[in-house]
Order: structure tokens, then sequence, then C-alpha cells
């Protein structure tokens, strides 16, 4: 198969000018499914780290490019909302975070912010021996006990130490609870549940979001629990070179 991808087909997430080349790298394997960016296209085409595909392969090989603060060899490892970007070298820590419009940015944050990462539960079902296994957006599973089982529930965000694996923090999804939409027409958006509309049938459930300046309707699906620690920072989206 082609390790190649057409910019005017990549997902609207992507970090990417459509119109500046008829290709760009194929994101490979791993978490996020398809809507997962390259780390290529983020060292080279948003931070300006790199200027081709062999540099970005010899700057993994250091060791000192930690993604969810695990070592990465491959550059085309899909990179998605809410993961943690550490340079250790450079002592530069990010979060991937939607911005407005619904492209993922990279958001700068401190070194210590940088040891977890946060996570939509999309799933929880008992598995052997009793206890639950909680499915996070990025296709990570969480293991938890039985007592503690239920405290959590689909549409919740939980924080998860990269080292220990342990949820170090949890956010229902509830009414009052502070998120961003990071799809649809609001993707990047940022407020305060205000009401929860279950729908009867196959129709999509839906929530309206109070801001300082309005709100705004969308799909349940659509919105991730966080909390102040998650918002602010400068966010990086300028694109570099072309080259593989």
């Amino acid at each position: 198969m082609t390790k190649h991808q057409k910019r005017l087909s990549v997902p609207n997430s992507w970090p990417v000018e459509r119109k500046e080349a008829t290709w760009t790298v194929k994101a490979g394997a791993g978490p996020h499914g398809e809507a997962g960016v390259p780390l290529l296209i983020l060292l080279r085409d948003v931070l300006g780290y790199v200027n081709s595909k062999k540099e970005a392969r010899y700057a993994l090989n250091q060791g000192t490019v930690l993604v969810n603060g695990d070592d990465v060899s491959d550059v085309r490892r899909p990179i998605g909302m809410f993961d943690i970007l550490a340079f250790t070298e450079r002592e530069e820590y990010y979060r991937v975070f939607p911005d407005e419009g619904g492209r993922l940015a990279l958001t700068a944050i401190d070194a210590d912010a940088a040891d977890s990462r946060l996570g939509k539960i999309v799933g929880k079902r008992q598995v052997k021996g009793g206890d639950f296994q909680l499915s996070l957006h990025d296709g990570a599973n969480i293991r938890v006990g039985e007592d503690e089982a239920g405290e959590y529930s689909a549409g919740d965000s939980i924080v998860v130490d990269n080292e220990t694996k342990d949820v170090v923090a949890h956010f229902p999804y509830e009414e009052g609870a502070l998120v961003t939409a990071v799809a649809g027409t609001h993707a990047g958006e940022i407020g305060e549940v205000e009401e929860i509309t279950v729908t009867a049938g196959s129709g999509p459930n839906t929530v309206r979001v109070t801001e300082e300046d309005g709100g705004f309707e969308t799909v349940a699906d659509y919105v991730v629990v966080i909390d102040e620690n998650f918002t602010g920072g400068d966010a990086a989206v300028t694109t570099g070179g072309e080259n593989e």
C-alpha cells in the first residue's frame, strides 16, 4: 500500500494546507484511527523542527521525542486529540487541542502537565476477573476495579498518568461541566453544559452549551469534558516545508 496521502482528501482536522501540493504522508496504523495526524506533519509542517522525512527519522532515533511518555520511532505514528508531545532536549511540551474550525493544534504546556493526558470514555464493559475496562476516544483501554467502576460513565473524561496508566482525575459529563467541542461547526469552542437532551430512537443525543457571549447546541458525541487546565496557551498552527 502507498505511504502517501492526497492532501485534498485528508480529514479536516489535519493541520495541512490542501492546495500547496498534491501529496502528503499517510498516517500509519495506531491510535485515533483515520483522524490521527502523522507525527512527521507536526514535526515538519507545524513546528518546523525538521525539513524532511530523513531528518525526522534521525530526530526520533535520538530518543528525545516522546508521545504520551513513550519513545516513538515511526514518523507516520498517528497523533490525535489530547495527546502529549514532549521534546525533552528542548524542554518543550505540547498538548494536541482542537482550535476553532476543528483543526488540531499544539498548545504549549509545562513539564508537570505533560505527565498525564486526557481521555474521553466512549465505552465501559466488565472483563474477566470482575474488573471493568474503560475504552477511550483514542483506542486506549484503562482497567479499573469493580468497586470504583460505578463512578465512570460513557461521556465522562479521565486524566491518565502516562507512566503508571492510573486514573488521576475524573470529570463527569453532566450539566455544569466545562466542555470543548471537537467536531462540527462549533469545533474549538468552550463553554459549560446547560442542558443534555436524550433523543428517543436512533437520533443522536444533543447538548446545549453556554458561552460567555452566547451559546450553541451540538451533538453530544462532539463535546469532551475538560477543566480549566486544558485551556489557554499558544497554539502552533503554521505550516512549513513540503520535502519528503
